[in-house]
């Protein structure tokens, strides 16, 4: 009997264990920033809503940037904002920029206004919910598994058992560029621009967003070639060794985007811009520099969600 109430203990304990590293996997939270312009009608609003009433999710804050939209995006994120006032904040830019600029300052936002620290991380990740918020746990996961690691990066493989939902031209036209954005980084990255990409809060996450995009729809790709920059600059371990890509389980491609055909065309040309701007040899990139909070202790507790 004592055997069996020692067992009984041992799993409760085990559990409860599990549920506070899935809410705050790296000792400190988890700061999801999620870039909306005109998404009114598309913001899936009570699954934002449910996601933060759930206590396995305390460790998980939003931040919703409103892109200069023209509708009622403000409005809607606001409302949402006031019925999870410790969970969501809004951070509102008055003119649109797109959607590099709004990522790039919602989470330079993030990182200079919560004082954080390498036992935080950052994260973005699309409206429209593609990605859906279940998978961020797994996201978590790999770097509380992988302290080396320093970015996890969703990748839609459509491999057997998985959820993934791509229209056809999409996906190979997605494979072409992705072939292409690998070769001019150097990098075997199998796909860039997945809209959920997840960063402990270093001082290099701040240094590469310290300066504004030079490119729109494929920010993702000048991202991971700033922070390859950097590493060479440092003389730190290659790149592919700090970043994890994490097949996704699930991924619906969601009606409404605003990528159309001269944006595709455009970003062909983007990618030649920045192999110049940051990996030939004429590169003539400089970030800004920034200083960590003082702090290495991490942050307290996060608060419980309202119900």
């Amino acid at each position: 009997l004592m055997s069996a109430r020692h067992r009984l203990v041992s799993a409760v304990l085990v559990s409860c264990i599990l549920v506070a590293v899935r809410a705050v996997p790296t000792g400190g939270r988890t700061h999801i920033v999620v870039p909306c312009y005109n998404e009114e009608k598309r913001l899936p609003v009570e699954k934002f809503l449910q996601f933060t009433s759930e206590d396995q999710n305390a460790g998980v804050v939003f931040t919703f940037v409103n892109d200069g939209s023209t509708d009622a995006t403000l409005k809607v994120i606001e409302d949402m904002a006031s019925q999870r006032p410790s969970r969501i904040s809004v951070h509102h830019l008055s003119k649109n920029g797109g959607k590099a600029e709004a990522v790039r300052r919602g989470m330079l936002h993030v990182l200079t206004h919560n004082n954080l620290t390498t036992f935080d991380v950052v994260a973005f990740w699309d409206a429209d919910l593609a990605t859906p918020l279940s998978s961020i746990a797994q996201f978590t996961e790999k770097l509380t598994q992988y302290p080396h690691i320093e970015m996890v990066f969703g990748a839609r493989v459509a491999l057997l058992g998985r959820d993934i939902q791509r229209k056809f031209s999409r996906h190979y036209l997605g494979r072409i560029f992705a072939t292409l954005a690998s070769i001019i980084l150097n990098l075997r990255i199998y796909d860039t621009q997945c809209g959920a990409k997840m960063f402990r809060a270093t001082p290099d996450l701040r240094d590469a967003l310290s300066t504004a995009f030079t490119t729109d729809w494929i920010f993702d790709v000048e991202l991971i070639a700033r922070f390859k920059n950097l590493r060479i600059r440092a003389d730190k371990t290659p790149c592919e060794s700090v970043i994890y890509e994490l097949p996704l389980d699930s991924w619906h491609d969601v009606g409404g985007s605003k990528l159309d055909f001269l944006s595709k065309v455009k970003a062909l040309y983007g990618l030649g811009c920045i192999w110049c701007e940051y990996i030939g040899p004429m590169t003539s990139w400089n970030p800004e520099p920034w200083t960590p909070p003082a702090s290495s202790s991490p942050p307290p507790p996060a608060a419980q969600p309202e119900l």
